[in-house]
């Protein structure tokens, strides 16, 4: 499951291994990388915490990240980024990234 957060809540994100998606109503390529996020969350349950931030709504974290483009996937690792990837990939891309950024 991926959880909507804002910038009071990102701090959740610090904790272990996360995967932020940084996205927007608006955006195409957003709602097709939505239920790819969804479904391979599921995968990773116990091991990868996922979360949606609006960009719209979250300006503040959109700029501490240096987020120019959407949809961004940030992977932290205890705080850490550990991985950026930017636009959509497919679903096998998507958890070859997530499993570099976590390895």
């Amino acid at each position: 499951m991926v959880k909507k957060i804002n910038s009071k809540d990102f701090s959740e994100t610090q904790e272990n291994i996360s995967v932020v998606d940084f996205n927007a109503t608006w955006c195409g390529p957003c709602k097709m990388l939505g239920p790819v996020l969804e479904d391979i969350s599921g995968e990773y349950e116990g091991k990868v915490n996922f979360y949606g931030v609006d960009v719209d709504d979250n300006q503040d974290l959109a700029a501490k990240y240096g987020i120019q483009s959407i949809p961004a996937l940030i992977v932290f690792k205890n705080g850490v980024e550990a991985g950026r990837q930017v636009g959509f990939v497919p679903k096998p891309a998507l958890k070859n990234f997530i499993d570099n950024s976590i390895a």
